[in-house]
């Protein structure tokens, strides 16, 4: 399935990540949440639970005892122990060719206001795209979401 990028210009991650949480839920997804260090899981773990009054995002940082129960889990690690059918990656963590083949959705969200992110994301772009994982890119520069490019992804 297609690895979606998202090039954030104009939102801010806390405002993406819920938005993209809660349609993911409403298709019955699960989801792991990847990030490179726990104390930004901790920073999101805290905007998740402060998040809208309307609405509730269930979710838990892998390693306690319910992960496999978790509808969203946040973790550094490559283990999807609540079955997962999505992934969002933020902060540059890595997400497999075989991986994103695998499941109904891979996010890779990036801060277009850092060169060495948006760089960490083209490299992301360019391994998926040659390992023949079909890829989205998303950008918001005038505003609101639009898809400014599309792979099939190379064969072979």
């Amino acid at each position: 399935m297609p690895a979606l990028f998202y090039h954030l210009t104009q939102s801010p991650l806390e405002n993406v990540v819920p938005m993209l949480l809660e349609k993911a839920l409403a298709t019955g997804w699960r989801v792991v949440l990847r990030a490179p260090s726990a104390g930004r899981l901790e920073w999101l773990d805290q905007r998740l639970w402060l998040g809208s009054d309307d609405g509730f995002l269930p979710h838990g940082i892998a390693g306690g005892p319910h992960d496999a129960d978790q509808p969203i889990l946040l973790t550094t690690g490559s283990d999807m122990p609540n079955g997962a059918r999505c992934l969002m990656s933020i902060d540059g963590a890595e997400v497999s060719p075989q991986e994103a083949r695998e499941l109904e959705r891979a996010w890779i969200l990036f801060d277009g206001n850092d060169p060495a992110a948006v760089d960490h994301a083209r490299g992301q772009w360019r391994a998926l795209t040659a390992a023949a994982v079909p890829a989205q890119y998303w950008s918001e520069e005038s505003g609101r979401w639009q898809k400014k490019a599309e792979s099939q992804g190379a064969a072979g």
